[in-house]
């Protein structure tokens, strides 16, 4: 599905990287979670449990962050889980080709527990081994 960027936030993005309000969060870097090709999308989601992840799971020595972000253009839902894993987009995760704009930081989030995180980390290191693709 496909949604205009006047869609109502607020939208949350999880990673390590030390923003300011202002800033653009844009496709054309490799992925949070692993190194490979500059992806072509922008990832987001409208819960914080969902940004949780993204920053829990980041590469990196930074800090876990979550920003409120909002986009600048059109956006879909995000296929890597709306399709494989969760049908009718629970999660509220997105995807755009165009930048987010970072409008503000998430003070204080409930992160998961190290065993989940841990167990999360075990598959993604999992599906890479056998040759396997995490985000499309």
């Amino acid at each position: 599905m496909t949604y205009a960027s006047d869609a109502v936030p607020p939208f949350y993005h999880g990673t390590r990287a030390d923003l300011s309000p202002g800033d653009l969060l844009t496709p054309g870097f490799a992925s949070n979670y692993y190194d490979r090709t500059p992806l072509s999308w922008i990832y987001f989601s409208g819960t914080l449990e969902a940004a949780a992840w993204g920053a829990e799971l980041a590469a990196g020595e930074g800090a876990e962050r979550i920003y409120i972000v909002e986009p600048t253009g059109d956006f879909v839902d995000d296929p890597n889980l709306t399709d494989k894993k969760f049908p009718g987009n629970p999660t509220q995760s997105y995807r755009s080709r165009d930048p987010l704009r970072v409008v503000g930081e998430v003070a204080e989030w409930n992160g998961h527990a190290p065993e989940q995180i841990q167990a999360m980390k075990d598959g993604i290191a999992r599906i890479r081994a056998e040759g396997g693709e995490i985000i499309d």
